[in-house]
């Protein structure tokens, strides 16, 4: 049989280099809309699907210009008037020249040296290259890795990033070292555990220097005497009172009171348009189709923590968005880098229904096809209406050799997506779905590795969602959490 043709997208709207990817063909069908259409609050303009499956130019049709009517019409008041009119325009040349100076001087999106003031872009931080003159940029370069959460710290000298030992290591290096990487006021536990990532060269504590800087007292060593590397954990994340059951979202069950409790629902005018993931009590993760023009207005959304229908939500008990933040990179017709955070007014509480699920480490080593769950309110059958209650499935990663086959997506996987689901379909993710979190449990510990993106139709046989790969994100993340607004 002929292989089913990629059908009509879910406008679930993610870092893709032009020359590995073949550009995506024209009649890629158009992405899960993120409103169904008869749900649309009429107030917000009218959000159509970003992929066509044809290229549509507006057509503007201009009145024809009606014959000068000013008053310059003798020499004398000509030259009058082009002096005058040009003394105005040179006039606000120049105020919008300072407006526009001042306003790129208050607006710096990457790191302000605090020495110099100038603006480092996010790209140049940890290059092993000073921009800062006291070195700022360089010196604040520290991850966690793996499902141990691993404390690494970057060598600009050696171009690696290398474990930190345990030895004279204490709690306030802990923390300062969560300050550096975005978690402004949070700390969790610091404690020593085997290496598990083979390092053979670690980063160690000079206690006598005298230097207050935690990045300025830590040296290369080929030993450990504790023979313990540093596990530091900023947030208590990914705890849920799940109790494993198998679900039957498109094929799923719904969910209990704290089983999902990072799952938050996005409003616009009262009405669920995406979800997303608590990350922090401040930051939420969804996807940049989501917040689209004119959906990119913080003040617009309004985001529910802690309950789990749709009819328990009133405007009053909702949470008010201070900033929405979309991927530079993102890109609308291929759905590449589909990833956004929302910073919040006001910090959610934390409680049994309200918790923060962890961001992925570089070196979780997942396998290939690690069981993840789903979450959302979303249509639950293919053009179905948003589902009052929370609902949850259980579904498989899918290779991306596999999923950018033929008969499958026939390369629009790019390395900032994951596919997840099932070859036969039955279970997926859906319209309404979008942003909405993509977990795996490992280590004890729940994960997010994606977030809801596209797909074709909804739990289509080899068809599976299409999520952006969080894990691509996470510098990018703690990079926008450790700008101070």
């Amino acid at each position: 049989g002929s292989s089913p043709g990629v059908g009509p997208y879910y406008e679930n709207h993610g870092y893709q280099p032009e020359s590995l990817y073949p550009q995506q063909p024209p009649t890629a069908p158009p992405a899960f809309e993120v409103y169904p259409a008869q749900y649309y609050p009429p107030v917000v303009p009218q959000y159509t699907p970003r992929v066509q499956t044809h290229a549509s130019t507006p057509v503007i049709y201009r009145q024809p210009k009606p014959p000068s009517r000013t008053a310059c019409t003798s020499k004398t008041k000509k030259a009058l008037c082009i002096t005058f009119t040009l003394v105005v325009l040179l006039a606000g040349a120049i105020l919008a020249a300072v407006l526009l100076w001042k306003y790129m001087e208050d607006e710096c999106s990457g790191m302000e040296c605090s020495s110099s003031g100038t603006c480092v872009s996010p790209s140049l931080w940890c290059d092993g290259i000073l921009h800062c003159p006291s070195g700022e940029d360089e010196n604040r370069c520290v991850r966690l890795y793996g499902p141990n959460f691993i404390l690494q710290v970057y060598s600009a000298q050696r171009k690696s990033w290398h474990p930190v030992c345990q030895d004279d290591w204490s709690e306030s290096y802990g923390r300062a070292a969560c300050q550096d990487m975005g978690y402004r006021n949070s700390f969790y536990s610091s404690q020593g555990i085997a290496d598990d990532s083979g390092a053979t060269s670690f980063m160690k504590l000079n206690i006598s220097a005298n230097d207050i800087d935690l990045y300025k007292k830590l040296y290369h060593s080929d030993v450990c005497s504790s023979k313990t590397v540093v596990s530091l954990r900023c947030i208590e994340c990914g705890v849920s009172v799940k109790t494993s059951r198998q679900s039957r979202i498109v094929g799923g069950s719904n969910a209990y009171s704290g089983e999902w409790p990072w799952q938050v629902s996005l409003h616009v005018q009262g009405i669920h348009v995406c979800g997303g993931s608590i990350i922090t009590p401040e930051w939420i993760v969804t996807a940049a189709h989501c917040v689209e023009e004119p959906l990119n207005n913080p003040k617009i959304w309004v985001a529910f923590a802690g309950i789990l229908k749709q009819s328990y939500m009133f405007y009053g008990s909702g949470y008010r968005v201070a900033k929405v933040i979309s991927h530079p990179n993102y890109d609308s017709k291929t759905k590449n880098n589909d990833i956004a955070l929302m910073k919040l007014q006001t910090p959610l509480t934390f409680n049994d229904k309200v918790k923060p699920v962890c961001l992925p480490n570089p070196g979780m080593m997942l396998e290939p096809t690690q069981s993840c769950w789903i979450s959302g309110w979303g249509a639950t059958y293919e053009k179905g209406k948003t589902s009052d209650d929370l609902n949850a499935a259980k579904v498989h990663l899918i290779e991306p050799r596999k999923c950018n086959s033929k008969y499958m997506y026939d390369n629009l996987i790019t390395p900032a997506m994951i596919c997840a689901g099932y070859l036969r379909g039955t279970v997926d993710s859906c319209q309404g779905d979008s942003g909405g979190p993509l977990v795996t449990l490992k280590s004890s510990v729940w994960w997010l590795i994606g977030d809801t993106s596209w797909g074709s139709g909804c739990a289509k046989a080899y068809r599976p969602g299409v999520y952006g790969n969080v894990t691509v994100f996470t510098d990018w993340i703690y990079q926008q959490m450790r700008v101070t607004f």
